[in-house]
């Protein structure tokens, strides 16, 4: 992330709000999409947040450089849905062999896959736009969670971009003993489980090493903490949520009216 990225996101509108009241509003409006599978909701909800990217100060283009695994998730949601599903009602499209595909299917496939994304720009939204500090000071002046897990948030969010140099690290370690797959799909499956295991041992280790450690210099400690700086939920930050409330009021609204509506529970 370079300073002009920071900056351009520090003066967005949105990008400014507190980081709690931004975690609500992404909670309250990622809910619309969790209580019905049609993809008529999931849909809204996506073309409501693309259109509020530039008020995050968010380009498309950073988005799918970052969310580009998000994508590769829906092709396999969608190939999976089509390959194994259950419902196979409607009108038959196309045969692949003993497999038919069916409108039935595809709109199942289809929503899952819209759900997968809409559920996923929010998150996105937030995490790109919120400085891990802000973060874990707003949760415990305002959220009021406990000190011990705020800050245990800030520890994890300042390690994750270490998960990728260890990987990286553990691909070229094994590269230079000789273990490679060669072009092996069977052998390449294999080393990626082994070095997923290694990185998940490394990264239990490096958890543990920093409890320790920050308990050790008076993190678990109960007396109450003082704060460097004040995080204000203002009545902006209160109308970000009631927003997000209102704009899915009005997505399972047109659902409902439309006819499309299929609640999870029962449906």
């Amino acid at each position: 992330m370079t300073l002009a990225t920071v900056m351009v996101r520090s003066s967005a509108p949105l990008a400014r709000r507190n980081p709690v009241a931004k975690l609500l509003a992404a909670t309250v409006f990622s809910l619309g999409t969790l209580v019905t599978l049609d993809p008529l909701t999931p849909a809204l909800a996506i073309a409501v947040e693309l259109a509020l990217l530039p008020l995050f100060g968010i380009g498309y283009g950073t988005l799918l450089r970052r969310g580009w695994p998000v994508l590769l998730s829906v092709f396999g949601v969608v190939l999976t849905v089509v390959l194994f599903g259950a419902d196979r009602s409607g009108t038959l499209v196309v045969s692949l062999g003993p497999i038919g595909v069916t409108t039935g299917v595809l709109m199942v496939a289809l929503g899952l896959a819209l759900r997968l994304v809409a559920l996923s720009l929010p998150g996105v939204m937030v995490f790109a736009t919120t400085d891990p500090t802000d973060l874990a000071d707003a949760l415990v002046q305002n959220a009021r969670a406990p000190a011990r897990f705020a800050i245990g948030t800030l520890a994890a969010f300042r390690l994750v971009p270490l998960l990728g140099q260890e990987w990286q690290a553990l691909t070229m370690a094994r590269r230079a003993r000789g273990i490679d797959a060669g072009g092996n799909p069977l052998r390449a499956l294999r080393l990626f489980a082994s070095t997923t295991f290694a990185l998940l041992v490394g990264a239990i280790r490096r958890g543990t090493r920093l409890a320790v450690a920050m308990d050790a210099r008076g993190f678990d400690n109960p007396v109450r903490r003082t704060h460097a700086r004040e995080q204000r939920f203002t009545r902006a930050d209160a109308a970000l949520v009631a927003g997000a409330a209102a704009v899915t009021a009005l997505m399972l609204t047109a659902s409902v009216a439309t006819g499309m509506f299929r609640p999870v529970l029962g449906g």
